[in-house]
């Protein structure tokens, strides 16, 4: 037979509510209590059921996350471990909306005023604009950012961002302190793009350039029907030009890296013959030797989840947009120019 709440109460020799505040309200419950009733709860192997405890809170105990682009990349799925290690902790799932195409992101908005089941919103790494945010806003629930761009200007409650005009900026400066001056920037098409870290990266690199007088070769990267990337297009792009560029910098890593392998299969040594940065210190950058920009996408997401969680507390946040810096780390894959 399944155990009741009644069960914990009376071995714990206090009231059913204050069993079921101990779960849902520990902040109304003296710790050495709460630590009793959990203790007996768990001998008995008993849990409060996810709806009694959203009713008893007046939540749905539910995060609404609007990411852009697919899951299985590697800052999106850091955000989600982030966001998750936080939010499971405390008693929150997340509800994941993926928008990998315009359409999708139409679908979501037009659909919106159905689902307001969810105590707050993030939105991550995604180029909102204020009708989208007005629309957002009449759910009337805290929307937290994770790299959206003016975030305050635009009406979020709280954001955390990498500062990508900063990163892009120590990217810049290491070609150029290297020597070079023919440079190739490689990027997404940003005019349909769903991400703002593809203009504000794109915006400040090319801005380091030309106070050096240097105008970058700017190549766009097209991304396939399945989400990857075409790198040997970018190849060809490069390899057309009448010459080839000693320097290139990616929008990312998930672009330099498979772009690395390609040059040295086409016969190009990297950093011999040209050199190579990324962006986000991914995956295997260390492995490889790629020279990147560091960002710590998981460290974000908790930042943002611990916001969230006070945001719907109704706590006063001391600091609610939060810029993280970005780092530097120079590897095997960039050289003073021959």
């Amino acid at each position: 037979m399944s155990t009741s709440i009644q069960d914990v109460a009376q071995q714990a020799g206090v009231s059913i509510s204050t069993v079921s505040r101990s779960f849902t309200r520990p902040d109304l419950v003296s710790a050495k209590t709460r630590e009793r009733v959990l203790a007996i709860a768990d001998k008995l192997n008993f849990s409060l059921s996810r709806s009694a405890a959203a009713l008893k809170s007046g939540r749905s105990l539910r995060i609404a996350v609007l990411m852009s682009g697919h899951i299985r990349l590697w800052f999106t799925a850091s955000v989600i471990e982030g966001l998750n290690e936080v939010l499971h902790a405390e008693g929150y799932d997340i509800s994941i909306f993926q928008i990998s195409s315009i359409e999708e992101r139409k679908e979501f908005f037009e659909m919106l005023p159905v689902r307001r089941n969810a105590d707050a919103v993030i939105v991550v790494s995604f180029d909102i604009d204020n009708n989208e945010i007005a629309q957002l806003a009449s759910v009337d629930v805290p929307i937290v950012g994770i790299n959206s761009v003016d975030a305050q200007a635009r009406g979020f409650t709280a954001a955390v961002n990498i500062d990508d005009a900063q990163g892009s900026t120590l990217a810049a400066r290491h070609l150029v302190t290297l020597g070079h001056r023919r440079i190739a920037y490689i990027s997404t098409d940003r005019e349909i793009s769903l991400s703002f870290s593809v203009q504000s990266r794109f915006n400040a690199f090319t801005a380091c350039c030309r106070k050096e007088g240097i105008e970058p070769q700017v190549n766009v990267c097209k991304v396939n029907a399945d989400g990857h990337y075409e790198i040997s297009d970018v190849v060809t792009q490069l390899m057309s030009l009448d010459e080839m560029p000693t320097a290139i910098a990616c929008q990312e890593d998930g672009i330099a890296l498979p772009l690395l392998f390609q040059l040295e299969r086409n016969g190009f040594s990297v950093p011999g013959d040209v050199s190579l940065i990324g962006y986000d210190d991914s995956f295997y950058t260390d492995d490889i030797g790629l020279t990147t920009i560091r960002q710590d996408p998981v460290d974000m997401a908790r930042k943002a989840a611990r916001m969230t969680l006070d945001l719907i507390e109704e706590k006063t946040i001391e600091q609610p947009f939060v810029s993280c810096p970005a780092h530097l780390v120079v590897r095997a894959s960039t050289s003073r120019v021959k």
